[in-house]
């Protein structure tokens, strides 16, 4: 599943075995791996999916386009080695105030929707993320509210 994700980050990066550049403190490596995760979640991700992640991680985080593609490479090697989502929420919560936290989980539904369609999986994912991520039910659902009026696509479920 994730097969085709990794072939297209070592298209994109140098050598594996150059210095990481995020070290597992690192916020922005924790939220790109549950974006990562994200967009992994339905299959092979789209060309807008893979487009939507590097425009969030490069205009979210203020890095150039070679920082985030190293970026999203460590993330997408983090998250194929975990095993749950709290390693990733629990760096999130000692470093980012509820207002940082809130705009991951806008970003994931940004990138949940930049398909065109959202799975239950996906909304499930979501959800315990920012269950774990102390966002509440209703903020989570007005962000998935304001994402899917911003991308003109219907909102099913909560």
């Amino acid at each position: 599943m994730l097969d085709g994700l990794r072939q297209f980050i070592t298209d994109v990066i140098s050598p594996a075995h150059e210095p990481r550049d995020f070290d597992d403190t690192d916020y922005r490596l924790a939220a790109t791996a549950l974006l990562v995760h994200v967009v992994s979640l339905d299959g092979e991700p789209s060309e807008a999916e893979k487009r939507k992640l590097h425009g969030l991680i490069e205009s979210r985080f203020g890095l150039d386009r070679g920082t985030a593609d190293k970026l999203i490479a460590s993330a997408t090697l983090v998250e194929g080695e975990a095993v749950d989502l709290y390693h990733f929420t629990s760096v999130i919560m000692r470093s980012v105030d509820e207002a940082g936290r809130l705009r991951i989980v806008e970003m994931m539904w940004e990138l949940v929707y930049a398909d065109g369609q959202v799975s239950e999986f996906e909304d499930n994912v979501v959800w315990r993320a920012a269950d774990l991520l102390a966002i509440s039910s209703r903020d989570r659902i007005d962000l998935k509210h304001r994402v899917a009026a911003k991308q003109s696509a219907p909102v099913s479920g909560s």
